[in-house]
C-alpha cells in the first residue's frame, strides 16, 4: 500500500547572532510499496502455495490480489 510523509524544508538566516526562520516549504510525498517485500511476504506465509502463485496468469493475481484487500479493509486475516 506504502505510504505517506511530510517533508519540510526550512531556511533560515542569521539575524545579529539570532538565527531567523525565512521560508518554510512542506511537501507531502506518497512512498510506493516494495514490491519485493510483498514477494518475500508471500514466499513467508505462502510457502506450501507459492509454486502455484508464482505460475497464476495475471488475470488471477489480480483477482487474489482483490480477494486479500477485501479481507485485510474487514479486518480479517489472511
Amino acid at each position: 500500500m506504502g505510504y505517506t510523509v511530510d517533508e519540510v524544508v526550512e531556511e533560515y538566516v542569521n539575524d545579529e547572532n539570532e538565527m531567523k526562520l525565512v521560508k518554510k516549504k512542506v511537501t507531502t510525498k506518497h512512498i510506493p510499496p516494495d514490491i519485493n517485500a510483498a514477494r518475500a511476504l508471500l514466499e513467508k506465509c505462502y510457502e506450501s502455495d507459492f509454486d502455484k502463485i508464482k505460475n497464476m496468469t495475471d488475470e488471477e493475481l489480480l483477482e487474489l490480489k482483490k480477494s486479500i484487500i477485501a479481507e485485510i479493509a474487514k479486518g480479517g486475516v489472511v
